[in-house]
């Protein structure tokens, strides 16, 4: 088997960035919104160690099937390694030959910011500049950046679990000229914020719905297990709206909303999906004073439109390995 090309994470960051994701996880929302976007079920595998593989398989219209299989595993931190590793394969829309194999962490980090910045972009006050992230590790620093893509952030708060030693803050106020500044706790993070991310690997609430002020959207990004519960019930039960990235993945992944339907309190048929907001078939907010909540688990649509464009963009800059497998 010729032409398969082998793309390592410094190939993908020279031809993938912030905008090229953004655009990307549009294309793959709004396709979802449409129908016209083949999604398998997702799988979770739990190991030791709160350590989970995952593996995601979908299809766009007129691309091949891209395939995503990698872990997470929260031990990593400490021995200095990435959270997340995996792969991405793409196949040929016709003879459905491997066409590609990508390093799926650059891809995984960049795509899930970008879609968080796509939710925030629909369901965010327009005018919401005060932005605070509960995690500071790769997610949590790639939020920053990408609400700033799509929201006037004028004000960031970042809550650290060694906010002595933390460095994140810093780092990002020289990189993007803006003022983020360290907070003593996730709720004094979360005071007076306007979009609220957790990003977090926590299989306990970070973020309280008693902390959360009017008009205030939350994405939680490391939910994305039915035993990871970044926010407690209350997030869900002040929330006018609870958006999730797909409704029957939501129900059997996502953590806060499994807790909630387990508990009674949130009906599921009160969860929207994205896809048709982005899509421009339903609205985003009702208000500038609701309360929006947004689960984000992850799917598979996200990692084939982000490898459509990254290999697209390699093969026209040359980069990349071409091997025969």
């Amino acid at each position: 088997m010729a032409g398969v090309l082998l793309l390592s994470a410094a190939d993908v960051r020279a031809v993938f960035d912030l905008p090229a994701a953004i655009a990307s996880q549009r294309e793959a929302f709004g396709a979802l919104g449409r129908g016209e976007a083949r999604l398998a079920p997702r799988v979770l595998l739990d190991g030791p160690g709160g350590e989970v593989a995952f593996s995601y398989v979908s299809r766009l219209p007129g691309a091949g099937a891209v395939a995503k299989f990698g872990s997470v595993t929260p031990g990593n931190a400490a021995r200095g390694l990435p959270t997340v590793a995996a792969l991405v394969t793409v196949q040929d829309p016709v003879d459905g030959r491997p066409v590609a194999i990508i390093e799926g962490d650059s891809v995984t980090t960049l795509r899930t910011s970008a879609a968080s910045a796509v939710a925030a972009d629909h369901l965010a006050v327009r005018g919401a500049s005060r932005l605070a992230v509960v995690g500071c590790g790769v997610q949590g620093r790639a939020h920053v950046r990408a609400m700033a893509a799509v929201r006037p952030i004028r004000e960031v708060a970042i809550a650290c679990r060694h906010p002595a030693t933390c460095t994140a803050a810093s780092e990002l106020a020289r990189e993007l000229e803006l003022p983020v500044e360290p907070a003593a706790s996730a709720r004094a993070a979360v005071r007076g914020a306007q979009i609220v991310v957790t990003a977090t690997t926590s299989a306990e609430p970070v973020v309280l719905g008693a902390w959360l002020e009017p008009g205030c959207t939350v994405v939680s990004v490391g939910s994305f297990a039915p035993d990871r519960e970044e926010v407690d019930g209350e997030v869900l039960a002040r929330a006018a709206s609870a958006v999730v990235d797909d409704v029957t993945t939501a129900l059997e992944h996502a953590g806060p909303v499994v807790a909630a339907v387990r508990a009674g309190s949130l009906d599921p048929a009160r969860l929207r999906p994205l896809g048709p907001v982005v899509a421009g078939l339903a609205a985003g907010r009702g208000s500038d004073d609701e309360i929006v909540f947004y689960n984000s688990v992850g799917l598979g649509v996200q990692d084939a439109a982000a490898a459509a464009v990254i290999v697209e963009r390699a093969r026209a800059a040359g980069a990349g390995t071409p091997v025969e497998l």
